[in-house]
């Protein structure tokens, strides 16, 4: 209605100026008062040979004869602009109704339905389309946290399960050894609060709820292989870190873990063990990149496609080290959450090469 209005006031401004162009262009050099000078006739009646003197119209004659033809056409400009603007508006915000639709459906909890404007790129094809995208994108992580929560219950709920099944049978058996007892509730325990604490950091990452600073990977790299450098040389590992600085923006906190948790998992899935894992930090093509590489078993490309989704490491990875199968994700989720890319290639004689991609701290940027 708004614009059918809009069109049908501009019709008649329109109209409205042309009777003003025409009334300052055309009637103003019509004299208001005409004088007739009638031709020299014989005293008396005019006879048969008698010229009549040319009718003359003045300006209020002309004012007088175009009004009513004015107004007239002007309603039916009026009723033209009202009809026409009614169905060019219905024509030009069809697309609009597809969208609310579109919208209340999402708003009712259905994400597959998409508008697919067909037609013209214009502004309202743009519309649907980002409209159709960001539907697509909410879909996919609905659908990702439904998976993602079902699995966490069931992760949760096995350390549940296993401290009830204990302090069941030491109920049935008094004189079961108390230390061993301690020992595996401790162990159970402590892989709850390990699985609590990824899913805590696995929201943060999601919600982008951190401060952005600038951040040297090669300094994470090196605080990543101190604090991890027992666990190698447990396991009969080397750690060689090389490389220049690369800055970025992003939580140090977050990145720390993101090149922990990479470290981690090259170290604990090193096959055969009294390996090497390298970590190697530079700056290539605008992007600050953190590259991990460890020796191991053979990986499958539809392996490689699924071992950063959670808690499938577990299920496909050799899993001794007691982790609860979110280092991966994690990895992933604060790549994302820092709008860089991670890239996993299985290397030809067996083990994973890993490289992080992340925009490049620009010029000036506060520490």
């Amino acid at each position: 209605m708004k614009l059918t209005l809009s069109y049908a006031g501009f019709l008649m401004l329109a109209a409205a100026l042309l009777l003003a162009v025409v009334w300052v262009f055309l009637l103003r050099y019509v004299p208001e008062q005409t004088s007739v000078v009638s031709p020299a006739v014989p005293f008396g009646a005019p006879g048969p040979g008698a010229v009549r003197a040319p009718f003359i119209p003045n300006r209020s004659d002309l004012v007088r004869a175009f009004a009513p033809k004015a107004a007239a056409g002007m309603l039916a400009l009026l009723a033209f602009g009202l009809m026409g603007g009614w169905v060019l508006a219905g024509r030009m915000l069809a697309p609009l109704t597809r969208v609310t639709e579109a919208t209340r459906l999402a708003a009712a909890g259905s994400l597959t339905h998409r508008i697919r404007l067909a037609g013209r790129r214009d502004e309202f094809r743009e519309l649907a389309d980002a409209f159709d995208a960001m539907l697509a994108r909410l879909d996919a992580h609905v659908a990702e946290q439904r998976r993602f929560a079902a699995n966490a219950s069931h992760e949760l709920r096995t350390p549940l399960a296993i401290t009830r099944t204990v302090l069941e049978v030491a109920r049935a058996d008094p004189h079961r050894d108390v230390d061993e007892l301690i020992g595996r509730l401790q162990a159970v325990n402590r892989r709850a609060i390990d699985l609590t604490e990824a899913l805590l950091l696995l929201s943060r990452a999601d919600g982008r709820s951190f401060t952005r600073k600038q951040v040297d990977l090669s300094l994470l790299a090196e605080e990543a292989a101190e604090t991890l450098l027992p666990l190698a040389e447990q396991r009969g590992v080397r750690i060689a870190t090389s490389g220049e600085v690369a800055s970025t923006t992003g939580s140090p906190a977050l990145l720390l873990q993101m090149t922990t948790n990479l470290l981690h998992n090259a170290i604990v899935h090193n096959l055969p063990e009294h390996g090497t894992v390298t970590v190697h930090t530079a700056v290539h093509r605008g992007s600050a990149t953190l590259t991990v590489e460890n020796s191991g078993d053979l990986l499958t490309a539809q392996l490689l496609s699924t071992v950063t989704e959670p808690f499938q490491r577990a299920a496909r990875v050799r899993g001794d080290d007691g982790g609860v199968g979110l280092g991966l994700a994690i990895v992933q989720r604060i790549v994302d959450a820092h709008d860089g890319t991670l890239t996993l290639t299985a290397r030809q004689g067996g083990g994973l090469h890993v490289t992080v991609r992340l925009p490049i701290a620009a010029a000036g940027h506060s520490r």
